[in-house]
């Protein structure tokens, strides 16, 4: 069958199951009834006998005491990102137990989790999905068909969706907690390996049927402050170490000094100018690449020149926005990640600095997420297509780079969504008839932003109208796409085999594509 996008879609997956078309951004927007869960409880302790102790020896006790077997779903975050020793330490112990099939729902995966590539080609690990993934050992295993099971991509709030609803279903939760109390009272700001807000395991914590915090940094009762508190906790395990917070710092997290780099982020907040969006309490969110931050800072300038103070800044939380909540520039950050060492510190100093759920972020199936108060977003591509669909989960050549994260989110949400990126990347066009995979749908991206022009969606009638007398450079986008397929030529199409090894879910849950196996 073929989604509303056009795009051939098995009405049945193997090792996924039915498949749910994608039928439009706003298609299922309506009620919602979220999954019934079960708490073990504990005795408390009295005169006569201690109670029930939750501080436990090893991993391997936490193992045994969860009852974990083969076929069940293991959760972890990934806060740490290229730091973390979490995942690695708790997948060895599961399979030196001899325990298979197991389902690994992570929020995150890095290049410093290639010791699972060995656990998927023994059997341990049948299943994967996440939120993000890196380029890395990890993506290429599974763009190679090792993994039996096709890995499913979600978005930074479509995967809270899911946990809430029970789509999802965790077994036993494995929290990487930098500060952690004898009774589950876990921070993520205090400790050697302190990363800031854990704000995507929220749902684990509340959802999984056993939720273990394994700490570094085990303080007397009670931690202080609490970000996730006891009641979800049923074991804590105290090792020498869950990771090294400088791979927090992962990728670039600086503005850019690259000239073309500059030249599209001053072109973007010309655009952003022109149509009226930067104002008083306007709203912003960036990603943490070099362009991204360097749109930040132009933006940030305009705000100065006008004397503009904006509601928030939201998403992952660089040094940069912490700068501008200093300098007065935004009242308030909401925060789901730290992308380095000042933002970590700040989210545990700053009470203008605050942290949000995945599902308060970007989950559509709740009262209302913060991104649908955004303003202005600021969006990657590896590419774009002449409809305005945006991959970002895989190459040209259909490797496996990366995962929804917020992007289809924050798209859906924000009142303007921008794609900045150079119009040529490795020697070839991002702009293509159709991209190799879809993660955001064309109707909720706005405009692209290139070294070479700038393309409106043509569903924005009041940002043409807008910009009608503009002297930036606009252009109808199959114009763009004529001028870098002229500078680079048009690549001979990639050759695919009918292996689907993995699935792109919109933040709703429904299908919007299917990666398949390269030949």
């Amino acid at each position: 069958m073929k989604n509303i996008l056009g795009r051939e879609i098995p009405e049945f997956i193997e090792g996924y199951g039915q498949v749910k078309p994608f039928k439009g951004a706003y298609a299922s927007i309506d009620s919602r009834t979220r999954t019934t869960i079960t708490r073990r409880s504990v005795k408390p302790g009295n005169k006569l006998e201690s109670g029930d102790a939750k501080l436990l020896a090893s991993i391997e006790e936490a193992v045994e005491k969860t009852g974990l077997k083969d076929g069940m779903t293991v959760s972890f975050h990934h806060h740490l990102r290229n730091g973390d020793y979490v995942t690695n330490m708790v997948m060895k112990v599961i399979a030196d137990k001899g325990i298979k099939d197991i389902h690994v729902a992570a929020t995150g995966i890095f290049a410093c989790h290639e010791p699972l590539v060995e656990y998927i080609k023994s059997g341990v690990i049948t299943a994967i999905s996440v939120n993000y993934i890196s380029p890395g050992p990890v993506a290429k295993a599974i763009t190679k068909g090792l993994l039996p099971k096709p890995a499913v991509f979600r978005s930074h709030g479509g995967r809270p969706r899911a946990v809430e609803a029970g789509d999802l279903h965790v077994d036993v939760a494995f929290i990487a907690a930098p500060c952690c109390d004898d009774y589950g009272n876990i921070n993520g700001t205090q400790g050697k390996s302190a990363c800031g807000v854990l704000s995507y395991i929220y749902p684990d914590a509340q959802y999984a049927d056993q939720v273990v915090a394994v700490t570094d940094n085990l303080v007397p009762y009670p931690a202080c402050p609490i970000e996730i508190s006891q009641d979800f906790v049923d074991y804590v395990v105290a090792v020498d170490s869950i990771g090294d917070p400088n791979g927090i710092v992962s990728g670039t997290t600086k503005v850019t000094s690259d000239p073309i780099g500059l030249k599209i982020a001053a072109a973007a907040a010309e655009l952003i100018d022109a149509t009226g969006y930067i104002k008083e309490g306007m709203s912003c969110q960036t990603g943490a690449g070099g362009t991204s931050l360097a749109v930040a800072a132009e933006i940030k300038k305009r705000m100065q020149a006008k004397g503009v103070v904006g509601s928030f800044g939201a998403g992952g939380i660089t040094a940069y926005f912490v700068e501008m909540l200093n300098e007065g520039l935004f009242r308030a950050l909401f925060d789901v990640q730290d992308f380095d060492l000042v933002s970590v510190a700040s989210a545990g100093s700053n009470p203008k600095h605050m942290a949000m759920s995945g599902s308060l972020y970007g989950n559509p199936h709740n009262c209302g997420p913060v991104v649908n108060n955004l303003d202005i977003m600021i969006l990657g591509a590896t590419e774009i297509d002449t409809d305005f669909n945006v991959n970002v989960v895989t190459g040209s050549d259909g490797t496996i780079m990366g995962a929804s994260g917020g992007h289809n989110d924050t798209a859906a949400g924000s009142k303007i969504s921008i794609v900045v990126t150079n119009l040529l990347k490795g020697r070839l066009c991002v702009l293509r008839d159709h991209v190799t995979t879809v993660t955001s749908p064309g109707e909720t991206i706005d405009a692209l932003v290139t070294d070479r022009g700038i393309a409106i969606n043509p569903r924005r009638t009041d940002l043409l109208e807008k910009l009608k007398d503009s002297k930036l450079p606009i252009m109808d986008i199959r114009k763009l796409k004529e001028i870098g397929d002229k500078l680079a030529g048009k690549p001979d199409p990639i050759e695919f085999t009918d292996r689907i090894v993995g699935v792109v879910e919109y933040r709703d849950g429904t299908v919007i594509d299917v990666v398949r196996q390269p030949k």
